[in-house]
């Protein structure tokens, strides 16, 4: 990926204002095509994010022989079903894209042939052995790096028998990936998960006519099962929306409506928490069957600091950058724990934000599982980087609308990996 070297952030001593669409939901956009990919007929997917994650998936899918069109904001996938995907000649190169990774190894794992996946630097770094562990389980042949733990990683599969795994930590793409090697194992397979993390791919097993169920903390999946092609609306991505939300609340005299974000269930922690702090937030749902969706319309308002932790962590993880960067223009303490996580996605986002918004002027304390905030810091300019991190690059940004003079952020570009507009819908809500 082409990385920007230095890009000038403005501080516009003014509110932000207005409306915006943000971009569809990366999780769901990656899910759509898999699903599109291995079902039976023609699936169509709408409001599909064409950021570069999710464009290194269809990547990935085309070269395992699927027919897939891509259009501005629509993409059209020719499902054959399981068994017609071919064994790759090319490596699958997953990019940046840790969800790409390893979903697609739990569909690997039970296709009788071989594959090998690498991707960039920072999915080198990244753990993978969570993953590989019950996909060996299951029957797959796989190696790579450290026992199977990192990229390259070499998949040999098929033959799945249905496993009964407790997962170990809560994460969505783990059990995204041990489902989808069930639904092409014998038998049944049931997935413990104590914790509940985000269930796009539990909603969508049944948007393609598939089945799936849940009773208590116990997910459970019959193999063997054919899905259908269907049609796909991919809700706003409310991951993207939270930076917008965070910019609203911080910025003095600002008002922002933000329409057809998702409002799944396992995904609406960052509401919980700014409305906990003080925030002003008002949703609208629409009514419609499949993902939750509705305009969330946040204004600027006085911030308090709070303890964040505990089960609400895996509905907003991703979010914890810039939720970190809402307590430093929150009243008092703010503590973040419980997100041990953070430490192993695009980078080690602990010490991300601690470093760098600390460049700017927050008071901010790293520790083992998350982040000491104390507030309200007024922030300064500078020079900050985004390590690479969509997330980190998107932060920064949003926090260079509160202070005093110019902020340069290095590697600026990462942001396109989510939101390829990212900077422009910040000026649009400027003008």
């Amino acid at each position: 990926m082409q990385m920007e070297t230095k890009k000038r952030l403005s501080n516009p001593n003014k509110g932000l204002n207005g409306e915006l669409q943000v971009p569809g939901d990366k999780s769901i956009s990656h899910r759509s095509i898999m699903f599109g990919s291995v079902a039976v007929g023609r699936t169509v997917i709408h409001n599909f994010l064409m950021g570069e994650d999710c464009l290194s998936t269809i990547s990935c899918f085309r070269k395992l022989g699927v027919e897939i069109e891509v259009s501005e904001g629509e993409v059209i996938v020719q499902g054959k079903g399981w068994e017609h995907l071919k064994e790759p000649v090319e490596i699958l190169d997953v990019g940046n894209s840790g969800t790409t990774t390893r979903l697609i190894m739990g569909i690997l794992a039970g296709r009788p042939f071989h594959s090998v996946l690498i991707g960039d630097s920072s999915i080198a770094k990244r753990p993978m052995k969570r993953v590989t562990d019950p996909l060996k389980q299951f029957g797959a042949e796989i190696d790579g790096r450290s026992k199977g733990n990192f990229t390259p990683l070499s998949i040999r599969g098929g033959n799945l028998k249905g496993i009964h795994y407790s997962l170990p930590v809560a994460s969505a793409q783990v059990k995204s990936a041990i489902i989808l090697a069930g639904l092409q194992a014998e038998g049944t397979t049931e997935i413990v998960e104590r914790e509940q993390t985000r269930n796009h791919t539990e909603k969508m097993i049944i948007e393609f006519g598939g089945k799936i169920e849940k009773e208590g903390d116990t997910i459970k999946v019959r193999g063997g099962q054919v899905l259908k092609g269907t049609e796909i609306y991919v809700p706003g991505d409310i991951s993207s929306a939270a930076f917008f939300m965070v910019a609203a609340a911080i910025v003095p005299d600002s008002k922002v409506l933000l329409k057809n974000v998702g409002l799944n269930e396992t995904r609406i922690g960052i509401v919980e928490v700014m409305k906990k702090m003080g925030a002003s937030i008002e949703i609208v749902e629409h009514t419609r069957e499949g993902e939750p969706i509705g305009d969330i319309l946040v204004q600027s308002s006085d911030l308090s600091g709070i303890e964040i932790g505990g089960e609400l962590i895996p509905s907003l993880i991703d979010e914890i950058p810039v939720i970190a960067l809402l307590a430093t223009q929150a009243s008092g303490k703010t503590v973040i724990k419980d997100a041990e996580e953070l430490k192993v996605k695009e980078t080690n986002r602990i010490d991300a934000v601690v470093k760098e918004l600390g460049k700017l002027g927050a008071t901010i304390q790293g520790t083992d599982d998350g982040m000491i905030i104390e507030g309200k810091t007024p922030l300064h300019g500078g020079e900050v980087h985004s390590w690479g991190d969509h997330r980190i690059g998107m932060t920064l940004s949003v926090a260079s609308l509160v202070t005093d003079s110019e902020v340069f952020l290095e590697d600026a570009d990462a942001v396109k990996i989510s939101y390829p507009d990212f900077f422009e819908h910040i000026d649009r809500l400027l003008s």
